[in-house]
């Protein structure tokens, strides 16, 4: 029989990429770690692979960044989207706290640019 093809988590992934349009699996578990109950981010990346598979989630981008990171200098980031076939309704105050979470992570990762 399987699972149900219904997740809790996945339909949290889709109201993040509902607020915020676009973003790569580090990005989307960091925001859903501070907005929503605590997942692993290995149960986030597997939620996106099972929404593509389902067709909830688009690939937008595949990019590799240059850096210093532990595995080596290049880092492979996909950036998902929610498939334009999705209707999410949101509430106001999710909405905003989503948005709040990420204009947070975004000035982070700003600041340890510098």
């Amino acid at each position: 029989m399987g699972r149900k093809p219904y997740s809790e988590i996945r339909e949290n992934i889709i109201r993040i990429l509902f607020v915020i349009g676009k973003g790569d699996g580090y990005l989307i578990s960091k925001i859903y770690e501070r907005v929503f109950p605590h997942v692993t981010m290995r149960s986030v990346y597997y939620h996106l692979n099972k929404g593509l598979e389902l067709g909830t989630f688009n690939v937008e981008e595949v990019a590799e960044e240059q850096g210093s990171f532990s595995w080596g200098s290049v880092a492979r980031k996909v950036y998902y989207s929610l498939s334009p076939a999705r209707v999410v309704q949101l509430d106001p105050a999710l909405r905003e706290k989503i948005q709040k979470a990420h204009l947070a992570i975004k000035e982070s990762q700003q600041r340890s640019l510098y």
